[in-house]
Parts: structure tokens; sequence; C-alpha cells
């Protein structure tokens, strides 16, 4: 018998805010973590502006010993295991400190890339004929699972401890992957989210491929526009997002806060086949995704209230609200609420799907629905598909009871949550 899923446990790092309550005031008011970059700027990147979270010394000190930090700068690793540990704690989870693991409990914690500095750092030593002076942790910092380790490690997991990988949608597949495990029994909660580095030599492939916006680098705030007329290419962007995903008697039994329950998903890929290719969807199998996502779950369209869509501020943007029209075979005033948090945060890349989970599960939890900032001109494509009133400029007091969740990426790549408001 497959069990009921639901989230108990929530924490982020993002450019707008570091840890919930702070993420969840900046989302309901509409304030951006978008700002200048000097190193961008030194380096003549075309786009001078970034999402990069805002990380004290201080709080490094909370999650790490002052041996691990000696060393230490993979930014990736950094941000995963503070927003993971934050919603461990959140979950009012212990951290143990017995000899035996926890059988019960494991992660899936996804990254892009790990320890891109310290690969770099590496390098000039090797070419330096240093190579004995790399430390003993340049391993464990630049292994893709380095994330998913120190989060193991630290929290004493005893089940499945791993790392996806899957470019913008790896938050939101980690989400289903752990969905999958706990439905079918083989865990009782997983740590889900996934994080991505900060820094040039991550976005600078980006810049080259000149799909990041470069109008704005004067006013930060403004430049990442999704479904905007004069949306001018994504806003790169990091941090991490965690989930606790439990099953439903787990969580009843601790007494836990339940913050949203997951009913379903779909994970697919359009194969570089159609108008699919590396670097743009597979129109059929994003529609896919979205239609297999509502059939697993078990509702119809109907009933979906809001839509968290990917939505980068690129030529793209339109495509995704065509798709969803088809897939839900609902347009014009029909259409559900919807809204994309890169317009406060940029594109934080693998790090996207779970920090934007995060904050279509606190809708859900506070009952609001955040706004498009930077979203005036809606894009007369899409105004031709939806009313542009189901394209929110600012927090609205809403109570969804349904929100659709996806994130697209490079490789066509392709994931779909359905998340509802938790009811016994």
């Amino acid at each position: 018998m497959s069990k009921r899923v639901v989230i108990t446990g929530l924490g982020v790092v993002a450019p707008n805010g570091v840890g919930i309550a702070a993420f969840s005031q900046a989302i309901k008011n509409g304030i951006s973590g978008i700002r200048h970059d000097e190193q961008l700027q030194e380096l003549q990147f075309s786009c001078q502006i970034a999402g990069k979270p805002l990380i004290s010394e201080e709080l490094k000190a909370e999650y790490f010993t002052e041996l691990e930090l000696r060393g230490f700068n993979s930014t990736g690793i950094l941000y995963g295991v503070i927003a993971g540990i934050e919603a461990w704690k959140n979950a009012g989870l212990p951290i143990a400190i017995n000899d035996e693991p926890d059988w019960d409990s494991g992660t899936i914690f996804g990254s892009g890339t790990s320890g891109i500095d310290k690969f770099r750092e590496s390098i000039y030593k090797i070419d330096e004929l240093q190579t004995r002076r790399l430390g003993s942790t340049v391993v464990a910092q630049t292994m893709n699972s380095g994330v998913s380790a120190y989060l193991g490690g630290k929290l004493g997991l005893g089940n499945q401890v791993t790392t996806n990988s899957s470019a913008c949608a790896t938050g939101t597949e980690a989400i289903m992957m752990a969905y999958d495990r706990i439905q079918t029994g083989q865990a009782k909660r997983i740590l889900a989210g996934s994080t991505g580095d900060s820094g040039p030599y991550i976005w600078a492939g980006f810049d080259a491929l000149r799909v990041c916006s470069s109008k704005y680098n004067d006013n930060p705030e403004q430049g990442s526009r999704p479904m905007s007329a004069s949306a001018a290419g994504f806003v790169p962007g990091s941090g991490a997002g965690g989930l606790v995903i439990e099953d439903l008697e787990s969580a009843l039994e601790r007494g836990a806060t339940i913050y949203a329950e997951i009913l379903g998903g779909n994970i697919n890929s359009g194969g570089h086949r159609g108008n699919g290719s590396m670097t743009a969807p597979n129109s059929t199998a994003v529609q896919r995704c979205i239609t297999n996502a509502i059939s697993n779950s078990g509702i119809s369209a109907d009933e979906i209230d809001a839509i968290n869509g990917h939505l980068t501020a690129t030529t793209k943007d339109s495509l995704e609200i065509e798709n969803w029209t088809k897939a839900l075979n609902r347009k014009g005033n029909d259409f559900p609420l919807i809204n994309s948090l890169k317009s406060m945060t940029g594109h934080c890349l693998s790090a996207a799907g779970s920090i934007e989970s995060v904050a279509t599960v606190l809708q859900l939890h506070e009952s609001f629905i955040f706004g498009n900032t930077n979203c005036q001109d809606l894009h007369p494509e899409i105004s031709t598909l939806i009313d542009p009133s189901k394209v929110p400029l600012k927090t609205i007091d809403s109570n969804p009871n349904i929100i659709a969740k996806a994130s697209f990426g490079f490789g066509d790549v392709n994931a779909c949550i359905i998340f509802k408001k938790f009811q016994k």
C-alpha cells in the first residue's frame, strides 16, 4: 500500500533571504536579492549583476567547525549544509550524537557542480608542483556528492545518501526522488533539496551564450524580468533549498508541523527531439510531464489554483505559458494564477527547483500568492494566451489548495510536482 507523503521541514539559503523567516518576508514583500557584482564587472562580463546569498562568518561557524572551515571554499556545500540542517531542525528532528546511524532517514540533495573554486585552486597548485599542499578536504569539496556526504555525516543518516544532477531541474527532481522512496516504504524521511555554487566560473558559460541580462547593470533589482516584454535574459543566481519529506504516519507520530502534502509528480525528457535540444525544451515533453504529474496525483487540471513556473526571463517564457495552457486545457480567465520566483532571486540554476519549491510550500502553508516584480509590461504573446490578472504584480491574500511546480533544464529534462495544502 502506497503511503501519503508530506513536508515537515523547510530550510533555505536564497539571494533575498537566508533562513525561512527572512525568505518568507522577502517574497511576501517583493524584496529582491539581485545586486551588482564587482567581480563580474572586473572580469568584463556582459551581465554584471547576480543573485548571491549573503553568508556571514558567524553563520558559517554555526554549521561548520573551525577545522572544517580551514581551506574550505565550496559555496555549494556551504549553502546546502545550512539549508539542509535548517530544514532538519525546522522539522523538529534531533541531530544524532549516538554511534548508530539513523537507518530510517536519508538525503537526496542535488548539485550542478561542486567546489568550482577549489578545483581552480587545485589546478594552480598542481601546475606549480604543490600537489601535497592541496589539503585533506579537496576531494570532499570537489566531488559532486560532497553536499549529501557532508549532510549525511552531520546528521548521521543511514538510509540513502546521494546527489542527483539534472541541470535546472535538479531540485524538483530530488524532491520527486524522495517522494518515490518514501511512498514505497523504503525510508521514513528524506532530506531533499539542491544547491548551486556562486561565482564567475559557474556563470561564465551562460554569459558566453548571451542568455544573461546585460541591460540592467546599473539597476540590478530590475534585471530579472520573467514574462515581461522587456525581459533581456536571466540573471545568474545561487543558493540552496531543503525540505524534509516524510511519510504521513511518521509525521503524525512525531506530532510534526505539516507544511503541505505531495500528491505526485512526473519526471521526463524530450530527448532533443521535435523542438527540443540541449538548451531548448521539447514542448511535447513539457506538456506530457505536466499532464502525467496531474494524472499521477489523482486530480484534474481544473483543481490547480496556482502555478510556480520555471519562467527564466528569456525568450522561452511565452512558450512555457503556451505549454501550460495546452497541458491544462485552460487559458484566458480560466488559467490559474502564475508566478516566478526568479524575478526576486535570479535563476539559481541547480538550486532553483528546491528554493522555488520552498516558496511554493510557504504559499500553501501561509495562504498567499507572491507577486511577479518587474512584470508591469506583460509580454504581448503571453497576454493573448492568459488574462493579465493571472500574473499578479504584488503579493495577494489567497487560500490556494493545490499548486503545481515545474522546472525545465538544459539537456531537455523536465520535472513537475503537485503540492497540496495538508488536510488529515
